[in-house]
């Protein structure tokens, strides 16, 4: 058993042993969708590293008190977030337009009730991962408490949650406009990250120099 099995194997039994609604330990116990597994094993785990405040299958009730289950919510410190893995047959081109129309309520649900909606498409999953996977971090970058370095200067506590905002690698002027600094002091701070390994630099010509977070922060 490689290390994604048993660490998605604890965190479902983790799940299972602490429920104690009957419909979603039903869900929990069906074959795992595999959209949702594959998301996981290809896109979550190696990108994040752990299953730490994420659920699956995970119980909201809508303005008209319908129960509705989330394929993910992310839910740090109370925080929402969903993510949602659409296949094409399910969700593109066979739909039938209530289930349509549904799919969008409940979208729009979530939306209006706080929740912050990260919609993935599972052929994106297969055939670009790299994009999904810097778009998973973003995503888990806006709920992550800027707090967890306490030896960050608000600038550079500044410069990580720019970071964190991005869904790609970017220059020294980008965070330097943010900032309202010089490309020189914004080099000097992301040097800085890059010593505290919470950035790395993912591409090394001098000239065209850019940054990302790194996985997990």
């Amino acid at each position: 058993m490689n290390g994604f099995d048993f660490m998605f194997n604890q965190w479902l039994h983790d799940q299972l042993a602490s429920e104690t609604n009957p419909r979603r330990i039903e869900l929990l116990q069906k074959e795992f969708e595999h959209g949702t597994r594959e998301f996981l094993r290809a896109i979550w785990y190696p990108t994040i590293g752990n299953f730490n405040f994420l659920h699956a299958e995970w119980e909201v009730r809508d303005f008209g008190n319908r129960c509705r289950y989330l394929d993910l919510a992310y839910m740090p410190g109370g925080a929402k977030g969903c993510i949602e893995i659409h296949g094409y047959r399910s969700h593109a081109r066979d739909i039938e337009a209530w289930r349509f129309r549904d799919l969008c309520k409940k979208q729009a649900y979530l939306v209006l009730d706080g929740w912050m909606f990260l919609p993935i498409a599972y052929l994106s999953v297969e055939e670009e991962p790299e994009v999904i996977k810097q778009m998973t971090l973003s995503f888990v970058g806006r709920f992550v408490s800027l707090s967890l370095n306490q030896s960050l200067s608000w600038v550079e506590a500044e410069a990580i949650r720019f970071a964190r905002g991005v869904i790609r690698p970017f220059r020294v002027e980008e965070l330097a406009l943010h900032l309202n600094r010089s490309s020189r002091q914004a080099r000097r701070i992301l040097e800085k990250l890059v010593e505290m390994n919470l950035l790395i630099i993912h591409n090394r010509q001098q000239r065209y120099r850019t940054y990302q977070l790194v996985n997990g922060q």
